[in-house]
């Protein structure tokens, strides 16, 4: 049985994590990823920290691709381009639309290279709208969307979720874009398809899939959706650390209140009525956080587990590495391609029985299948050479 994705060739034209990070899930299922990067190289190679094989960032999110690398500002360079997107399922790019367009990555000028070609753009905002030529970072859509915001609802200023999380969002809206498009492709559909992913509509839907609430049913209608924004709604302190504790349910809120020996609130007449506690919630985490600086994070995992309420601990970056369900399932294992200095790597998450997979690729170095993908494209060795020496294309 072949991988998911065998057989179907995929050009990212992606830097940073966006493109990067969305090609690498696309290279694990099977697809084969052609990384086409300036002379210069993708940004994240040279990201600190770097070690063997370039940047932690760039070393997170290229695996298992081939690399080409290219100058697309020179006639030379976009024709042998062009003659490799002849040969493509997809391109697919997260540049600014109007920088796009200048290098002849448009969708037009692409569809007219390639009249079956899938063309998907990861771009900050959609094209419908007035935003449209706007630059964007994940900083910027993270401000845009709503979500830095959010703090301010629960009485904090606005911040940023440290973590690259409007990238990492469009990144997966880009992969089920473009495995929609190939299914539709497989079942018969003909002609250029069209997909874009404008981060911030992306991280706007994502943000209030929840938080509508009652905007939902009303032009002025509140949204927000209280339990979320209770400023309650945190990591509890123990005797020595802190905890995460969530009764969901009213067996798990009668377990737990029992536990702390707050049988008066579930006597009281809003506890019993769900469509009242809600309104309550506030008290509810207030007692939780009372209750668990009285015992140690261990006492109150066994208790907690023992009553079936969801908890965890609460581990800082370097207790993750060392998190005993990743340890087990061999979450960090270094696989055998990658040089010496690499101690973790990350895995693609989603598994799949009964499909083959093969080993994981280690990031190659800028420029290292240059030859071998033009080659493949239709170019003689002549026309490579050439290439080559003039400067338009680095084949390390």
């Amino acid at each position: 049985m072949l991988p998911l994705l065998q057989g179907v060739r995929i050009i990212e034209v992606g830097a940073v994590v966006l493109g990067p990070y969305a090609g690498q899930i696309l290279a694990d299922l099977g697809a084969e990823v052609i990384k086409v990067e300036a002379l210069e190289g993708d940004i994240a190679r040279h990201a600190h920290p770097a070690g063997p094989g370039g940047g932690a960032l760039f070393l997170n999110n290229n695996r298992n691709k081939r690399m080409l690398a290219i100058d697309l500002k020179k006639p030379e360079g976009k024709a042998a381009l062009d003659r490799l997107i002849r040969t493509a399922d997809v391109l697919f790019h997260n540049m600014r639309v109007d920088a796009a367009e200048r290098l002849g990555l448009g969708f037009d000028a692409v569809a007219a290279i390639n009249p079956d070609i899938i063309h998907c753009a990861a771009i900050g905002f959609g094209q419908r709208g007035p935003y449209r030529d706007r630059p964007a970072f994940d900083d910027i859509i993270q401000a845009a969307s709503g979500l830095a915001g959010l703090e301010a609802a629960t009485g904090a200023d606005p911040r940023f979720v440290p973590t690259v999380l409007a990238d990492k969002v469009a990144a997966l809206h880009a992969v089920y874009g473009i495995m929609a498009a190939l299914v539709a492709r497989a079942n018969g559909r003909s002609g250029a398809i069209k997909v874009e992913v404008p981060m911030f509509e992306a991280l706007a839907a994502f943000l209030l899939n929840e938080h509508l609430a009652g905007a939902t049913f009303a032009v002025d209608g509140e949204p927000g959706y209280p339990r979320i924004l209770s400023p309650n709604r945190r990591p509890f302190r123990t005797a020595d650390g802190w905890i995460a504790v969530l009764p969901y349910t009213d067996r798990q809120w009668r377990s737990f209140l029992t536990e702390v020996g707050r049988d008066d609130v579930i006597a009281q007449p809003w506890f019993a009525d769900p469509r009242q506690r809600p309104a309550h919630i506030d008290t509810l985490y207030a007692i939780v956080a009372g209750s668990l600086p009285a015992r140690t994070t261990a006492a109150w995992l066994d208790a907690l587990s023992g009553r079936d309420i969801p908890c965890s601990r609460v581990p800082d970056l370097p207790g993750l590495l060392d998190d005993p369900h990743l340890a087990e399932i061999g979450f960090f294992d270094v696989p055998a391609d990658y040089p010496d200095g690499i101690r973790r790597t990350l895995p693609q998450p989603v598994l799949f029985d009964g499909v083959a997979s093969v080993p994981d690729v280690a990031p190659r170095a800028l420029g290292a299948d240059s030859r071998a993908i033009l080659r493949e494209a239709g170019l003689d060795e002549g026309e490579i050479d050439t290439l080559i020496d003039s400067g338009v294309v680095d084949a390390a």
